[in-house]
Protein backbone atom coordinates (compact mmCIF):
# COMPACT_ATOMS: atom_id res chain seq x y z
CA UNK A 1 0.00 0.00 0.00
CA UNK A 2 1.19 3.45 -0.59
CA UNK A 3 2.56 5.44 2.07
CA UNK A 4 2.89 8.63 3.30
CA UNK A 5 5.45 10.34 5.59
CA UNK A 6 6.20 13.20 7.44
CA UNK A 7 9.86 14.60 7.49
CA UNK A 8 11.16 17.31 10.64
CA UNK A 9 14.49 18.55 9.86
CA UNK A 10 14.24 17.95 5.64
CA UNK A 11 17.08 20.85 5.09
CA UNK A 12 19.67 19.14 7.49
CA UNK A 13 22.26 17.17 6.99
CA UNK A 14 20.24 13.71 7.94
CA UNK A 15 17.37 15.00 6.58
CA UNK A 16 18.36 15.72 3.15
CA UNK A 17 19.90 12.47 3.27
CA UNK A 18 16.53 11.09 4.53
CA UNK A 19 14.63 12.83 2.25
CA UNK A 20 17.09 12.09 -1.32
CA UNK A 21 16.57 8.18 -0.06
CA UNK A 22 12.26 8.76 -0.01
CA UNK A 23 12.17 10.56 -3.61
CA UNK A 24 13.62 7.48 -4.76
CA UNK A 25 11.41 4.87 -3.24
CA UNK A 26 8.47 4.34 -4.96
CA UNK A 27 6.44 2.86 -1.68
CA UNK A 28 6.17 6.76 -0.27
CA UNK A 29 3.97 8.76 -2.67
CA UNK A 30 3.46 11.55 -0.40
CA UNK A 31 6.46 13.63 1.44
CA UNK A 32 5.09 15.93 4.36
CA UNK A 33 8.00 18.21 4.99
CA UNK A 34 7.44 20.48 7.96
CA UNK A 35 10.07 23.19 8.48
CA UNK A 36 10.82 27.41 8.92
CA UNK A 37 12.38 26.73 5.46
CA UNK A 38 11.57 25.46 1.63
CA UNK A 39 13.75 22.75 0.93
CA UNK A 40 13.78 24.09 -2.95
CA UNK A 41 13.15 20.59 -4.08
CA UNK A 42 10.49 20.60 -6.73
CA UNK A 43 9.30 16.88 -6.78
CA UNK A 44 5.21 15.84 -6.91
CA UNK A 45 6.25 13.79 -4.18
CA UNK A 46 6.80 16.55 -1.80
CA UNK A 47 4.17 18.94 0.23
CA UNK A 48 5.70 21.56 2.24
CA UNK A 49 4.14 23.08 5.27
CA UNK A 50 5.94 26.01 6.36
CA UNK A 51 6.24 27.89 9.43
CA UNK A 52 7.60 28.59 13.22
CA UNK A 53 8.15 24.52 14.32
CA UNK A 54 8.25 26.42 17.69
CA UNK A 55 4.25 26.13 17.37
CA UNK A 56 3.30 22.71 15.81
CA UNK A 57 0.00 22.98 16.84
CA UNK A 58 -0.82 25.35 13.63
CA UNK A 59 0.12 22.30 11.69
CA UNK A 60 -1.98 19.55 13.68
CA UNK A 61 -4.71 19.08 10.69
CA UNK A 62 -1.94 18.38 8.45
CA UNK A 63 0.04 16.19 10.46
CA UNK A 64 -0.88 12.89 9.21
CA UNK A 65 1.10 10.09 7.60
CA UNK A 66 2.22 6.14 8.20
CA UNK A 67 5.10 7.41 9.72
CA UNK A 68 7.18 10.69 10.98
CA UNK A 69 11.31 11.02 10.76
CA UNK A 70 12.15 13.46 13.04
CA UNK A 71 15.63 14.59 11.89
CA UNK A 72 15.41 17.91 14.02
CA UNK A 73 18.80 19.10 15.72
CA UNK A 74 21.04 21.68 16.35
CA UNK A 75 24.87 21.85 17.65
CA UNK A 76 26.01 24.05 20.61
CA UNK A 77 28.02 26.01 17.72
CA UNK A 78 25.01 27.26 15.42
CA UNK A 79 22.91 27.72 18.89
CA UNK A 80 24.57 28.32 21.36
CA UNK A 81 21.68 30.06 23.66
CA UNK A 82 20.56 27.46 25.60
CA UNK A 83 17.31 28.16 26.02
CA UNK A 84 16.87 27.99 22.07
CA UNK A 85 18.84 25.40 21.63
CA UNK A 86 16.66 23.34 24.25
CA UNK A 87 13.28 24.42 21.98
CA UNK A 88 14.50 23.01 19.50
CA UNK A 89 16.04 19.29 20.79
CA UNK A 90 13.27 18.93 22.84
CA UNK A 91 10.53 20.81 22.43
CA UNK A 92 10.15 20.15 18.24
CA UNK A 93 10.50 16.09 18.99
CA UNK A 94 8.09 16.20 21.84
CA UNK A 95 5.61 18.04 20.35
CA UNK A 96 6.02 16.10 17.10
CA UNK A 97 5.18 12.66 18.86
CA UNK A 98 2.25 14.63 20.62
CA UNK A 99 0.57 15.29 17.12
CA UNK A 100 1.47 11.56 16.28
CA UNK A 101 -0.01 10.12 18.51
CA UNK A 102 -3.11 12.40 18.52
CA UNK A 103 -3.59 11.72 14.70
CA UNK A 104 -2.93 7.69 15.63
CA UNK A 105 0.15 7.65 13.38
CA UNK A 106 2.15 4.62 14.46
CA UNK A 107 5.55 4.91 13.57
CA UNK A 108 7.93 7.55 15.42
CA UNK A 109 11.47 7.96 14.55
CA UNK A 110 13.75 10.52 16.34
CA UNK A 111 17.43 11.15 16.10
CA UNK A 112 18.69 11.68 19.42
CA UNK A 113 22.50 11.21 20.20
CA UNK A 114 25.23 8.58 22.21
CA UNK A 115 25.51 9.91 25.89
CA UNK A 116 21.68 11.07 25.99
CA UNK A 117 20.72 10.87 29.81
CA UNK A 118 17.73 12.64 31.42
CA UNK A 119 20.37 12.47 34.87
CA UNK A 120 23.18 13.94 33.54
CA UNK A 121 25.44 16.71 34.73
CA UNK A 122 26.18 18.04 31.11
CA UNK A 123 23.27 20.14 29.74
CA UNK A 124 23.60 18.73 26.23
CA UNK A 125 23.09 15.34 27.06
CA UNK A 126 20.60 16.11 29.23
CA UNK A 127 18.47 17.84 27.26
CA UNK A 128 18.66 14.71 24.84
CA UNK A 129 18.28 12.20 27.52
CA UNK A 130 14.56 14.16 28.85
CA UNK A 131 13.61 14.21 25.37
CA UNK A 132 14.11 11.04 24.96
CA UNK A 133 12.07 9.69 27.84
CA UNK A 134 9.28 12.45 27.42
CA UNK A 135 9.05 11.03 23.86
CA UNK A 136 8.56 7.80 25.15
CA UNK A 137 6.00 8.65 27.21
CA UNK A 138 3.37 9.88 24.65
CA UNK A 139 2.95 6.00 23.92
CA UNK A 140 3.43 6.16 20.31
CA UNK A 141 2.91 2.17 19.07
CA UNK A 142 6.24 1.97 17.29
CA UNK A 143 8.71 4.62 18.33
CA UNK A 144 12.68 4.00 17.65
CA UNK A 145 15.04 6.44 19.24
CA UNK A 146 18.36 6.00 17.09
CA UNK A 147 21.33 7.46 19.16
CA UNK A 148 24.71 7.95 16.70
CA UNK A 149 27.82 9.44 17.47
CA UNK A 150 29.86 12.17 16.00
CA UNK A 151 28.01 12.14 12.25
CA UNK A 152 30.03 12.86 9.59
CA UNK A 153 29.45 14.97 6.71
CA UNK A 154 30.32 18.45 5.83
CA UNK A 155 28.24 21.24 7.84
CA UNK A 156 28.88 24.71 7.59
CA UNK A 157 28.81 25.50 11.05
CA UNK A 158 31.09 22.35 12.30
CA UNK A 159 33.62 23.74 14.53
CA UNK A 160 37.29 23.17 14.75
CA UNK A 161 36.61 21.14 18.11
CA UNK A 162 34.45 18.67 15.93
CA UNK A 163 36.79 18.70 12.73
CA UNK A 164 39.90 17.21 14.81
CA UNK A 165 37.18 14.80 16.02
CA UNK A 166 36.96 13.42 13.39
CA UNK A 167 40.17 13.72 11.92
CA UNK A 168 41.47 11.74 15.09
CA UNK A 169 38.61 9.15 14.60
CA UNK A 170 39.69 8.81 10.98
CA UNK A 171 43.46 8.03 11.90
CA UNK A 172 42.84 6.19 14.95
CA UNK A 173 39.31 4.35 14.20
CA UNK A 174 41.25 0.83 14.60
CA UNK A 175 41.46 1.41 18.20
CA UNK A 176 38.33 3.21 18.90
CA UNK A 177 35.46 0.67 19.77
CA UNK A 178 32.31 0.16 17.39
CA UNK A 179 29.62 2.55 19.12
CA UNK A 180 32.25 5.36 19.15
CA UNK A 181 33.08 5.61 15.62
CA UNK A 182 32.01 8.23 13.13
CA UNK A 183 28.92 7.65 11.68
CA UNK A 184 27.99 9.02 8.20
CA UNK A 185 24.46 10.81 7.60
CA UNK A 186 23.83 8.84 4.73
CA UNK A 187 23.93 5.67 7.28
CA UNK A 188 21.82 7.10 9.70
CA UNK A 189 19.12 8.12 6.93
CA UNK A 190 19.58 4.29 5.25
CA UNK A 191 19.07 2.73 8.48
CA UNK A 192 15.60 4.87 9.33
CA UNK A 193 13.79 4.17 6.28
CA UNK A 194 14.69 0.18 7.10
CA UNK A 195 13.42 0.51 11.07
CA UNK A 196 10.29 2.04 9.26
CA UNK A 197 9.98 -1.02 6.38
CA UNK A 198 10.83 -3.47 8.89
CA UNK A 199 11.03 -2.60 12.35
CA UNK A 200 13.74 -3.58 14.43
CA UNK A 201 14.65 -7.34 14.73
CA UNK A 202 16.08 -6.92 18.74
CA UNK A 203 13.01 -5.00 19.41
CA UNK A 204 15.01 -2.13 20.85
CA UNK A 205 13.73 1.15 21.28
CA UNK A 206 16.82 3.26 21.93
CA UNK A 207 19.46 2.30 19.24
CA UNK A 208 23.17 2.97 19.21
CA UNK A 209 25.54 3.78 17.12
CA UNK A 210 27.22 -0.12 15.80
CA UNK A 211 23.74 -1.08 15.72
CA UNK A 212 22.19 2.23 13.14
CA UNK A 213 25.50 0.80 10.74
CA UNK A 214 24.35 -2.69 11.58
CA UNK A 215 20.37 -2.00 10.14
CA UNK A 216 21.59 0.43 7.04
CA UNK A 217 23.63 -2.53 6.10
CA UNK A 218 21.12 -5.12 6.02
Amino acid sequence: MPKTAIILGATGLVGGKLLDLLLKDDRYITLKIFSRSSCKITDPKIEEHLGDLFDMEQFAEEFTADVVFCCVGTTKAKTPNKETYRKIDYGIPVAATKLAKQNNISTFEVISAMGANPDSSTFYNKVKGEMERDVLAEGVANTYILQPSLIGGDRNEKRFGERMAQFFMGVFGFLIPKQYKVIEPETIAQAMLQIAEKGYKDNQIQIPSDKIKEIADT
